[in-house]
């Protein structure tokens, strides 16, 4: 029997081993990373004028979602019916929550080259290209223009200390420092 063809509405650039329709799709709701209707709506944009970049990864171990909760969100957001989706082997629970955890942590833990990336966003700003595809909005596009480096030359050489993060948890709305 021959498979049915999908109808995509936004074209795929990605390896994933199948199309998969949003409503079958389990998000994992014990899932801590948070992701503002502003991120959604950049992400919405992007793929629906870009195609898909990136898989949604679904562990075959528990079946639900373990990278891609925001994709998820803004396939929906773009009124799309099917994802691409990356089904990974978990060797424990252990191991697909470390996964889940990594996946947002060590992004963060990247930095800007503030020289390096005005550059390419100054040959990006043509007019004749949406800048939000780069997934910066348009407020987040002009303090990234109007920021001036440190002075290299200056004698604050040491690094300034890191403050903590305050972060609120959604569930009891307790404050704490990260």
């Amino acid at each position: 029997m021959a498979k049915k063809k999908i109808e995509l509405e936004v074209p795929v650039h990605c390896a994933h081993d199948e199309m998969v329709k949003l409503e079958d799709l389990k998000p994992n709701l014990r899932n801590p990373n948070m992701h503002s209707p502003e991120q959604i709506a950049l992400l919405a944009n992007v793929i629906k004028k870009a195609g898909w970049r990136a898989p949604i990864t679904v562990s075959n171990l528990s079946g639900l979602i373990v990278r891609g909760h925001c994709r998820l969100e803004a396939a929906k957001k773009a009124n799309l019916d099917y994802a691409p989706v990356d089904y990974q082997n978990y060797e424990n629970e252990s191991m697909e929550w470390a996964d889940l955890l990594a996946d947002k942590q060590i992004a963060e833990l990247a930095e800007w080259n503030y020289k390096g990336l005005t550059e390419i966003m100054g040959e990006l700003d043509t007019g004749d290209f949406d800048m939000e595809l780069t997934g910066f909005d348009e407020q987040a596009m002009e303090d990234l223009m109007t920021y001036t480096p440190p002075d290299e030359n200056s004698e604050e050489k040491e690094p300034k200390e890191k403050k903590p993060k305050q972060i609120t948890c959604p569930l009891c709305s307790g404050s704490f420092e990260a």
